[in-house]
């Protein structure tokens, strides 16, 4: 199998990933959460006919439909979504929040069905099978895409107990513990622990359970990032002495579920800048991190057979 996360929106990134099916030789996918993006750039059209547009600060001049099509390109590899407007379109959005929020599911929702379709076209008599979960950056509504009925690669892995082959089920959750940025998909973190109790209830066999739940466990050094201070705004990376503040920023119900538990494998994600490997108990955890605003597919390839892991192997391209 091959398991990666928070892809957030990135076009080449996901196209990697469908295509590791083909390139690793493996059976199974699963994604692993924070799939949308994180932002919208409206690209406006001047009445001269040429285009201007915002990103990172810098006002990018746009005169011909190839530099036009670049810059979609460009957007589309760091994850973010893009529209195109004349200038009054853009002012009677800029003066209604409701709106530009109404836009960004909506642009959130195509792509989200553009990879679906494309997953499923791909992959398509291969005998891969795709799982997805949503992540806490994910807005429900538009994760209520993967739920659908003529489902034949690709599949809505939230809150479910799947078989992903004849000896290994698959629970996943998506929600994350509070979060400087309220992110959509936020709960306190014993509430998180109750709903992964409620999917941990229905497996047969722990042992050979794979759990797929996008907060790491704390202090487990797949959680390591830099503490931050919430009255700011954007929030402002804690020092002293000069030097970052790093702390495990996981869930300590995930930790407990894993170490009451034993699962066979815990993937997680949510933490990009803490990819790695750890036992708890028996239990090997994973956060393979994520590169995605640079069009890199962080992942980890996994070999299992009855109810153990045959060997592992973290990647990067």
């Amino acid at each position: 199998m091959f398991f990666a996360t928070d892809l957030h929106g990135s076009e080449r990134t996901f196209r990697k990933f469908i295509n590791a099916a083909k390139f690793y030789h493996v059976q199974i996918l699963i994604m692993g959460g924070d799939v949308l993006g994180k932002l919208a750039v409206p690209i406006i059209r001047e009445p001269s006919g040429n285009f201007r547009a915002t990103l990172h600060g810098r006002v990018n001049r746009i005169t011909t439909a190839a530099e036009l099509t670049a810059f979609q390109d460009q957007l589309g590899v760091l994850g973010f979504y893009f529209k195109v407007m004349d200038e009054d379109e853009f002012l009677r959005l800029s003066a209604d929040p409701a709106a530009v929020e109404r836009l960004f599911q909506q642009l959130s929702l195509e792509r989200l069905r553009s990879w679906i379709e494309l997953a499923e076209t791909r992959l398509a008599g291969t005998g891969t099978m795709c799982y997805i979960t949503g992540g806490n950056d994910d807005f429900p509504e538009v994760l209520e895409a993967l739920n659908r009925p003529d489902a034949q690669c690709v599949f809505a892995a939230e809150d479910k107990v799947l078989q992903v082959d004849a000896q290994h089920s698959l629970i996943s959750q998506g929600f994350s513990t509070p979060t400087p940025w309220h992110t959509p998909r936020e709960v306190p973190d014993a509430v998180l622990g109750t709903m992964i109790d409620k999917l941990i209830a229905q497996v047969d066999d722990p042992a050979r359970c794979i759990f797929n739940f996008h907060e790491p466990p704390v202090d487990s050094t797949l959680d390591t990032c830099p503490q931050l201070d919430w009255s700011t705004d954007p929030p402002a990376q804690i020092t002293r002495a000069g030097q970052v503040v790093l702390f495990g920023a996981g869930s300590k119900s995930v930790r407990s579920a894993i170490e009451r538990t034993q699962p066979l494998l815990s993937l997680h994600g949510h933490i990009h800048e803490s990819p790695g490997a750890v036992r708890i108990g028996k239990t090997l955890c994973i956060n393979p991190g994520s590169e995605y605003g640079e069009g890199v597919l962080r992942g980890c390839i996994l070999n299992l057979s009855a109810g153990q892991i045959d060997s592992y192997q973290l990647t990067s391209g």
